[in-house]
């Protein structure tokens, strides 16, 4: 196991009728700015309940932040943080609110100008040292977002990350059934996101690290086991809570500590969204099959040890086995409603092209790699 330092300090409130708890978290002579999407928290009455709870602490809203959250977006509602003289907010969604809640606390510290320079060079976190306190109140289990201190904005042709420590929420609820009314494709997305956030950690080289490796494939086995059950059945709490936890712990930094990391399928499939506006769970879908199979001699090991521990499969010579392994991944993804291929969206080598020249663009990759995995998911 590699050496390694580990800091979260995001406090988690779990579970049902929670939202009371507000009421502790938030101090109460606080300036608070509420962030959210573009209408579903209203709709549903979360935006008015938390208000409700918060009374005279709110001075302000955001609302309109879309999925991939937008940096021109974002930098209209920094104005906002300033127009009301905010100083905490609270963003209320998925992980595009929480991304770009995130994004808006470090750069509405700082000079507009700059800020665009330092995410495209990937040095938010590196160059902004004050920021904003925020908390999250979570409606969508996916990204991780809620419990860790990164994100990723969208800028004309291209996703960037950022990460900082004073972006780790100060608390986030995590109330299950604020998810039961997502549509199946949305709960589907993030599923794979999840799945793909503890993929990226441990199908990579063997480490002797025994705690990450049991522990990611519980989290695997227990989403593949509820995945289906929860999209078919909104409304069984043991299944979403399970999901919404699953989906917390996938990337809150606790699985690949002492362990190397890839993220290139994250690398491919962010480029497939900038690109085409692909959901995030669907690129990935489609990206990590064509990895695995230009990948698996490198990634043997690992692989045959996923196939055996998270899906049980263990007959048959090495060669097939990790054939049969990444059919079954393909199938499990399939199983969600989530197709795998290119062509399955009507699309093919001209697209393949222009998601190869927006990697290219940006120097995301190897061009010779990126090609071969690309090609390979046609």
């Amino acid at each position: 196991m590699y050496n390694f330092e580990y800091f979260n300090p995001t406090k988690i409130i779990f579970g049902e009728d929670r939202l009371s708890k507000l009421v502790d978290a938030v101090p109460s002579d606080t300036r608070v700015m509420l962030t959210y999407g573009q209408g579903s928290a209203i709709r549903s009455g979360l935006v008015d309940r938390v208000k409700s709870i918060l009374g005279d602490r709110i001075v302000g809203e955001f609302s309109g932040i879309e999925a991939n959250p937008r940096f021109s977006t974002l930098l209209k509602g920094m104005e906002k943080i300033k127009e009301c003289e905010a100083e905490f907010l609270l963003a209320i969604g998925g992980g595009s609110v929480i991304d770009g809640t995130k994004f808006m606390a470090l750069g509405s510290q700082y000079e507009y100008d700059d800020l665009l320079e330092l995410l495209q060079s990937y040095s938010v976190g590196s160059e902004i040292n004050i920021a904003l306190p925020l908390g999250v109140i979570c409606t969508l289990p996916a990204t991780g977002s809620e419990m860790n201190n990164g994100g990723v904005i969208s800028h004309e042709d291209g996703k960037f990350y950022f990460n900082s420590p004073l972006a780790f929420p100060k608390f986030s609820f995590l109330d299950p059934t604020l998810t039961f009314t997502l549509p199946k494709e949305q709960v589907a997305n993030g599923i794979v996101d999840a799945f793909v956030h503890i993929i990226e950690g441990y199908v990579t080289k063997n480490v002797d690290a025994r705690f990450q490796d049991r522990a990611c494939e519980g989290l695997m086995r227990t989403l593949v086991e509820i995945g289906r059950k929860t999209m078919d059945s909104p409304n069984d709490y043991d299944s979403r809570a399970n999901l919404v936890w699953c989906s917390t712990m996938a990337l809150n930094g606790i699985l690949a500590v002492g362990t190397p990391e890839d993220w290139s399928g994250h690398m491919l499939g962010h480029q497939l969204t900038a690109s085409y506006g692909f959901d995030h769970g669907k690129s990935l879908a489609v990206v990590m099959p064509a990895l695995w199979t230009v990948t698996k001699e490198e990634k043997r090991t690992r692989i045959l040890q996923f196939g055996e521990r998270v899906f049980d499969i263990v007959d048959g010579d090495e060669d097939s086995r990790i054939d049969r392994i990444i059919e079954r991944m393909r199938l499990f993804f399939e199983s969600l409603d989530v197709k795998t291929r290119f062509r399955d969206y009507g699309m093919g080598q001209p697209d393949v092209e222009v998601i190869l020249a927006g990697l290219d663009k940006y120097g995301q990759g190897n061009p010779e790699w990126n090609r071969k995995v690309l090609e390979k998911a046609i």
